[in-house]
């Protein structure tokens, strides 16, 4: 059985990628995860706030006369600047993997998102996710520069890097698939859909924020599913799945509207990195049932192009759903 798919130009052995979580910080998850079948892996965001914070304290203790300085920042203090650790952890995991290792970046300036991912292409990373994790708050930005935003921050990292490039995507533009055409069309090299806002709560005790991580689950797929099923076969791009992979079913959901590579994250620190191997297993075994010998004989067959008159596809089904509901009720 072949599995092997591409993914932003690279060839992965299979669809499996391990998206961007504290996880691949440890090498020895990173080559268990190899292990288990994972085909690539998307390093954690560097945020550039971090990057910033660390020069400053570092410039702060030094104005200071500070002997924390030298401890803080030993030896060669010039080395340590900026987004050190992370460069070592890209050059560490591609010393310690044979699958291919993607870095993810999380800019706020034009400046930031060149120069960062400029090191991280240097430190060998073999592509660059970017993390545009922008909530549009003001309320006198309109949408338009918001989607300009994107568009810059695209085309200034593709000018300065010669490794592929892939954007992870919210889905809350006003018109999703004409966002990614665009930026399809401004050079980009793949889509990671979708990314997750983390919206806060109250704590009505305290009454305070609360800020808290909650891992996705498998009814999250919906919206992706939808999304990728309109676009695969609409852009030069490739398309990653992500968000509420749990089983292998997901992934091959994911497979049949057209995905190209499918991420988790959510699973497997539920389950523990072990478990990429069940989700390999249970994809392995999906096709198998299926007599399919090449993951191309189903990628993209329940894709939104796979029917005919897709407008009225999209109709009919809205109107199916709601009566089906009534019917039911």
């Amino acid at each position: 059985m072949d599995l092997s798919t591409r993914y932003l130009g690279l060839t992965l052995k299979n669809p499996l990628v391990v998206s961007a979580s504290p996880l691949s910080l440890d090498i020895g998850n990173l080559r268990k995860l190899e292990d288990c079948g994972a085909a690539a892996v998307v390093l954690p965001s560097i945020f550039q706030e971090d990057i910033e914070n660390e020069i400053d304290e570092m410039e702060r203790l030094v104005a200071e006369g500070s002997s924390e300085a030298f401890s803080y920042f030993p030896a060669h203090m010039a080395e340590n600047v900026g987004p050190k650790n992370y460069l070592d952890l890209i050059r560490k995991a591609r010393a310690a993997v044979d699958i291919p290792v993607i870095a993810s970046l999380n800019g706020t300036t034009r400046t930031g998102w060149i120069d960062y991912a400029t090191q991280m292409e240097q430190a060998g990373a073999q592509a660059i996710e970017l993390n545009i994790y922008y909530l549009p708050t003001d309320l006198n930005q309109s949408g338009a520069e918001v989607e300009a935003r994107y568009v810059d921050i695209l085309k200034a990292v593709k000018g300065a890097v010669s490794i592929p490039v892939a954007m992870k995507l919210s889905p809350y533009f006003s018109s999703v698939g004409h966002m990614v055409k665009t930026l399809d069309q401004a050079g980009a090299d793949g889509f990671v859909l979708f990314n997750r806002f983390y919206q806060p709560d109250i704590d009505l005790e305290e009454l305070a924020l609360v800020r808290d991580l909650k891992l996705s689950h498998k009814g999250e797929i919906r919206l992706p599913l939808l999304w990728i099923a309109a676009l695969a076969g609409n852009v030069k791009g490739s398309i990653a799945a992500s968000t509420g992979v749990q089983t292998a079913a997901e992934v091959v959901k994911y497979l049949f509207v057209g995905a190209d590579a499918v991420m988790t994250t959510s699973a497997l620190l539920r389950h523990g990195v072990d478990y990429m191997k069940t989700l390999h297993d249970g994809l392995v075994a999906d096709l198998k049932l299926r007599e399919v010998e090449n993951i191309s004989e189903i990628r993209g067959r329940m894709s939104r192009g796979a029917v005919g008159d897709v407008a009225a596809f999209d109709r009919v089904n809205y109107i199916r759903i709601l009566r089906g509901g009534v019917h039911h009720g």
